[in-house]
């Protein structure tokens, strides 16, 4: 199937849609990674090739990254993959911030009506997993545990559109968050943050929340492009 042909002739839409998802899945997880650095062209043969499918579900596949914001198109050379410069990185926080200031409110109102003692317990393990990869030197692991955290918030708040709307800027933020510093003061935010949730107080979960991502978007734009 490596490098097939323009499509997949009597293939069930089906089937098609879950190759496609897989390519999808994939080239983001390269991106992410940086397996596939900022800027650098992207082939559809060759990233057919690369996963051993067609070239249909690729070519989906990185239509649906460029909606994404993970992939841009250039007019001259087709697909590469984005390049984040300092307006993009300030666009990514001005829409992220009221979302995750939000995202804790929400949590930390659930938690004081309800407990919720196994959200809060998947919380305090990404803590734990963030320290434990931080101690170890393992950066990648360190932003997947980063991630997660935030987007556990959205899941013990319990609101499906905010955890849609959310969805749509995880992969940006993962990417984001993957390449730049990585201080052990954001960690400290995050269990500030973690200790007003559990408590099921609102406005101290929403202001550590409000300080963390500031922070945040101080040291991105500082270690990416020595914007203070």
């Amino acid at each position: 199937m490596a490098g097939g042909g323009a499509g997949l002739v009597g293939e069930p839409v089906e089937g098609r849609v879950s190759l496609s998802a897989r390519a999808r899945e994939a080239v983001r997880q390269r991106i992410v990674d940086r397996r596939y650095a900022m800027g650098s062209r992207l082939v559809e043969r060759e990233v057919a090739e690369e996963l051993r499918m067609s070239r249909v579900p690729v070519r989906e596949a990185l239509r649906a990254l460029v909606s994404e914001g993970l992939l841009e198109l250039s007019p001259h050379s087709g697909v590469r993959v984005r390049t984040l410069e300092p307006v993009d990185v300030r666009h990514l926080y001005e829409v992220w911030e009221p979302l995750a200031v939000q995202a804790s409110r929400l949590a930390a109102r659930r938690v004081a009506a309800a407990g919720e003692p196994e959200g809060l317990a998947a919380l305090r393990a990404l803590l734990e997993r963030a320290e434990s990869a931080a101690a170890a030197g393992e950066a990648d692991r360190e932003v997947g545990a980063h991630t997660a955290f935030h987007e556990q918030i959205v899941a013990l708040g319990g609101n499906p559109l905010l955890a849609r709307t959310m969805e749509q800027l995880s992969w940006q933020l993962q990417l984001l968050f993957g390449l730049r510093e990585e201080p052990a003061q954001m960690r400290a935010q995050h269990a500030e943050m973690f200790r007003h949730i559990a408590a099921g107080d609102e406005e101290l979960a929403a202001a550590s929340t409000l300080l963390h991502v500031r922070d945040s978007r101080t040291v991105a734009l500082r270690s990416l492009f020595g914007d203070t």
